[in-house]
């Protein structure tokens, strides 16, 4: 099978513990170089992570002809940008999320990529890639649980550190940008629809103004709804409920299902409980295969970048919402 081969773009947390070892697990993957702004934690890294390539700056590993496809996992503000820029390398992209800052550059962003046809973008919501999640849909297809009528997630982690970039407004930190983004995408993903109007309550630190604590309320319209917490202050916790008119579905472990372990998965219907178990599955290694795959094959992104600007739509109009203090519709 053709390898591709990919460049890290950066020495961020997320890939060093998660991301990077996963693609290097894909049977169509090698990790061949990581970029950082200083050149010796580039080496340093690489060397601890068995990559054989380090450079200075992001822009030298753009310039590497070797380089196949870059994992963007920099700071909020900076995904548009340097995904514009590996674009102009001729280097294909799998971005963190969210893929923007907003709409606007969302949309800024999908217009680029028009003019590379031949090159793929994709937003890296892993957990789709999860069985799980795979088995979820398969189930609420069959009709397990009848007609879907609400999702309910809660996802939170405790994190007050100022100097944290996930805790600085400007670069786009937040509870919503952070975390809520998966609490927009995943109702949107199991329904299969987009909400048509938004509102949302949030509290914002008091020295940092970031939201620390935001909820959601998406009305998808025919009777669905989608409701939500996040939170970058509160005790750690995860849960999705999706309820139906004969059953429901809870998710245990929804978005970081550990690589090593197991996630379960209850589906309540009929009077009766059955469990699913689902062991040792690194979802960014699927994930990283996907993308791959379209890559070499020159087909569709599981996820195309449409999926992208929309949820970024929903996640600007909650902050909307908080603004105006009512409904908005999408």
């Amino acid at each position: 099978m053709m390898k591709t081969r990919w460049g890290i773009l950066s020495t961020a947390e997320i890939g060093l513990e998660k991301v990077i070892p996963a693609i290097q697990k894909a049977i169509n993957c090698e990790v061949i170089g990581i970029a950082s702004r200083k050149l010796e934690k580039a080496y340093d890294t690489g060397g601890e992570l068995n990559i054989e390539r380090a450079y200075g700056s992001y822009e030298s590993m753009l310039a590497d002809k070797d380089v196949d496809i870059i994992y963007n996992p920099l700071p909020n503000h900076m995904h548009v940008p340097y995904t514009i820029k590996a674009l102009e390398a001729g280097k294909h992209v799998l971005c963190e999320k969210p893929i923007a800052l907003d709409t606007a550059e969302a949309v800024a962003l999908l217009e680029e990529t028009s003019k590379y046809p031949h090159l793929k973008v994709m937003e890296a919501f892993m957990y789709r890639f999860h069985p799980q999640w795979i088995k979820a849909k398969e189930l609420i297809a069959g009709g397990e649980i009848g007609t879907i009528q609400t999702v309910q997630m809660f996802f939170s982690y405790y994190n007050a550190d100022p100097q944290n970039i996930r805790n600085q407004l400007d670069i786009g930190g937040g509870a919503l940008m952070d975390i809520g983004c998966y609490c927009v995408s995943i109702p949107r993903f199991i329904l299969d629809a987009e909400p048509r109007r938004v509102m949302s309550l949030i509290d914002r630190d008091p020295e940092m103004r970031t939201d620390r604590l935001s909820s959601g309320l998406l009305d998808f319209g025919d009777g669905r709804s989608a409701s939500f917490t996040c939170s970058t202050q509160s005790h750690p916790f995860q849960r999705v409920h999706i309820v139906g008119s004969n059953g429901r579905i809870e998710l245990e472990i929804p978005v970081n299902a550990p690589a090593a372990g197991y996630s379960k998965m209850n589906v309540f219907s009929a009077n009766c409980k059955t469990s699913f178990a689902f062991n040792n599955i690194d979802q960014y290694t699927l994930q990283a295969e996907a993308f791959a795959k379209a890559v070499v094959e020159n087909s569709e992104v599981p996820t195309p970048l449409n999926d992208a600007v929309s949820n970024m739509m929903v996640l600007d109009a909650l902050f909307e919402s908080e603004a105006q203090k009512k409904w908005i519709i999408i």
